[in-house]
């Protein structure tokens, strides 16, 4: 114990710079939004490398899970393919209705956080992939989050379950819109707030995105209503949404590109200036 006394009295004046040189490095990362953007795009460039290792590491070891996940899906298929009727009213992926195959990029998370208030996917496709900030992400069974950040290989994506999270969604049978976020309560559910209350809704309805968002193409699934709370005080909704999604076990998503989301931004920032 002298021994780690005397070294930090010998080495005082070396401790406080460094302990100085952190505290000014992270204030300047934190007021200046130019540094944290280079900060977290070195930092998405170099924990990638490490997620994507890691993640092929779990792939390979949950092998037996897939092969029984995909032997399940195979005697669905086999089903249908006995069953004419079925065959032939079989629907096209609702979460890509609308796109066009070549504004789609497939990609792959390696790194998914979902124990926090604001949760980030970090995905394997980057800048060289065409990835860009603010473009939607999705898989098979529904909406995953919006690109945030990123590097030439990678990216991080902020997840729906995020408080940050705002995305306009609406009732499918009705039109009736409102804002989707989190309570950071449960991994399984999202809220949907500022439903008009002449919304005609039962539990069990689908809610999907809405026509309003320049981020996420309308009507992409994103789950059913589990809990309706009306409040006294306002004339609005508050719903609990199960997500179609099991946001703790992604694996490939598809990122979306909007061609048109810059023209639609442009023209209403014209009639805000006017």
């Amino acid at each position: 114990m002298q021994q780690i006394f005397n070294f930090i009295f010998k080495n005082s004046n070396r401790i406080l710079f460094l302990l100085l040189l952190t505290i000014s490095l992270s204030l300047t990362i934190q007021s200046h939004s130019f540094h944290r953007s280079k900060i977290i795009s070195s930092a998405n460039f170099l924990s990638g490398g490490v997620y994507e290792k890691v993640s092929n590491l779990n792939e390979y070891l949950n092998l037996k899970t897939q092969n029984d996940a995909l032997a399940i899906e195979n005697a669905k298929l086999k089903s249908l393919l006995f069953n004419a009727k079925d065959t032939a009213s079989a629907r096209k992926l609702d979460s890509l209705k609308g796109v066009k195959l070549e504004d789609i990029i497939v990609s792959k998370v390696i790194h998914n956080s979902y124990n926090v208030y604001e949760n980030y996917l970090t995905l394997n496709s980057g800048e060289l992939d065409g990835v860009k900030s603010d473009m939607g992400v999705v898989n098979s069974l529904g909406i995953v989050g919006i690109i945030e950040n990123t590097s030439p290989r990678y990216s991080t994506v902020i997840s729906i379950l995020n408080k940050r999270t705002q995305i306009n969604a609406k009732i499918k049978k009705s039109d009736h819109f409102g804002s989707l976020n989190w309570n950071g309560k449960s991994t399984g559910f999202v809220q949907l707030t500022d439903l008009p209350r002449l919304a005609l809704i039962k539990v069990g309805d689908t809610v999907v995105t809405g026509g309003q968002s320049v981020i996420f193409p309308e009507n992409i699934n994103i789950g059913t209503i589990a809990k309706i709370y009306r409040d006294t005080q306002t004339n609005f909704y508050t719903l609990d949404i199960k997500l179609f999604n099991d946001m703790t076990n992604l694996g490939h998503v598809y990122i979306i590109k909007r061609k048109d989301r810059d023209e639609v931004i442009n023209l209403e920032k014209k009639l805000k200036d006017e």
